[in-house]
């Protein structure tokens, strides 16, 4: 080669590579700040790697994260080219054109791997508008050890009575030991997420058939009253600060004898590296009252891109990248078996690996799967979901709720006093919204 060709080849090469670092691209995600998105935020160097793209984060509390993104896509402001959604806004935004197709990540991707109803749940119109980063249903976790010495013997299918008086055989004030840990942070997805399911178990509904609130009904009044008292009894201090996270470190470092939860807690309280008690944990369904309907919840945490990012193809690329096989195999390698994103994909539940570390899978599972959204409630109902309604009023609604029910669990005013404020509210904002529709 002489010269003169060897300086074409460079300059060549030199606009090959201004080419390529032109084609790159600065990707703002947003995701909330449970341990699965925190390990992906961890591992996502990787493809930054791979692509040269670069991934800006915001990593929000869930409550703040959901106020944040519905804001941005509602507006139209473009702020994120990725967003963290859940089960509950993925056809709703879908729907209203607010986001991108799916449908297009190649075949590779094997969207048959996906787990039928959660992709079921992220479809409209045959079109997928979001894919499952983690699918979670609700059980209760508990501690094996203190059972054991108390001489108490946790059932398959325990019922909420026999949860109080484990909790009350199990409350230990004075060494910080708590007979019960649960949600009671105030939001829909905070303490309305779990107190869904009691309500529903307790035979209570949302709505009737002809949309009337059913709020200060006795089913609500039962549960909602046994929900403050086990709190106020067995909970810890401060309860109604307390969210997913929080109940999490609680039970990890000893706190509760009872958890009852997302099933994706189970990795991280099973992870010797992140809890105090994985060698004394043991789980079981969520627990039933009047009827096992909407007992557990079904919930997926998605990934989606909005309409407004000029930037899909570089956010399908990541989206597919951390929804993949050889992610989860990846988290399995480099972050431990116990800690894979569940409930997402049936390849992974067939992992020899992940099988042998994590004992509840098989359990979780089939919660994941056992879960009706069609079916949630003893009595007919005109919507669908667990533990909300899917309706794109909900997410204001369930919040005026929560914080009623919050304020009675804080003892600023009685239990029929918050559900009777709530009646009223609902009453108001689902008239406005035009319902019977």
């Amino acid at each position: 080669m002489n010269k003169f060709t060897f300086i074409l080849s460079a300059s060549a090469a030199g606009l090959a590579l201004a080419a390529g670092m032109a084609h790159a691209e600065e990707l703002t995600i947003a995701t909330v700040n449970n341990g699965d998105m925190i390990i992906m935020q961890k591992l996502s160097p990787e493809w930054e790697k791979e692509t040269g793209n670069k991934l800006n984060w915001v990593v929000l509390e869930e409550n703040v994260l959901r106020q944040k993104v519905t804001t941005d896509i509602a507006t139209k402001s473009g702020q994120y080219d990725i967003l963290t959604i859940g089960g509950y806004e993925a056809p709703i935004w879908g729907k209203q054109g607010w986001l991108e197709s799916l449908d297009d990540l190649g075949d590779d991707y094997d969207y048959g791997d996906l787990l039928a109803p959660i992709k079921t749940g992220l479809t409209v119109d045959g079109k997928l508008y979001a894919v499952p980063f983690y699918t979670e249903s609700s059980f209760t976790l508990y501690r094996k050890d203190l059972f054991d010495a108390a001489d108490l013997k946790m059932p398959e299918q325990p019922t909420y009575d026999q949860i109080r008086e484990f909790a009350e055989k199990l409350t230990d004030k004075s060494k910080e030991q708590y007979g019960l840990c649960l949600r009671g942070k105030p939001g829909w997805g905070e303490n309305m997420a779990f107190l869904g399911t009691m309500i529903n178990t307790y035979g209570g509904r949302w709505f009737d058939m002809d949309w009337k609130p059913q709020i200060n009904s006795e089913p609500w009044k039962k549960a909602v009253t046994d929900y403050v008292d086990l709190l106020t009894k067995y909970g810890p201090p401060g309860v109604t600060s307390n969210g997913f996270n929080e109940n999490q470190a609680l039970f990890s470092t000893g706190h509760c004898a009872m958890w009852i939860d997302a099933t994706s807690a189970a990795g991280r309280v099973y992870d010797p590296k992140q809890s105090q008690v994985a060698d004394k944990t043991a789980f079981t369904r969520a627990p039933v009252n009047v009827t096992p309907n909407g007992s557990s919840w079904s919930w997926s945490w998605n990934l989606a891109i909005p309409a407004t990012s000029t930037k899909a193809e570089a956010a399908k690329s990541f989206i597919k990248w951390a929804t993949s096989k050889a992610y989860v195999k990846m988290v399995g390698e480099k972050e431990g078996w116990v800690a894979v994103p569940p409930g997402t994909r049936k390849s992974t539940y067939e992992l020899a690996e992940y099988q042998k570390a994590a004992p509840f899978a098989d359990t979780v599972l089939k919660a994941i799967l056992s879960a009706d959204p069609s079916k949630p409630t003893k009595d007919p109902v005109p919507y669908t979901g667990v533990q909300f309604v899917a309706i794109p009023e909900f997410q204001g609604i369930g919040t005026i709720v929560g914080q009623q029910i919050s304020a009675a669990l804080a003892g600023q005013q009685t239990v029929d006093a918050a559900l009777d404020n709530a009646q009223k509210q609902v009453e108001r904002d689902i008239k406005k919204a035009g319902y019977p529709k």
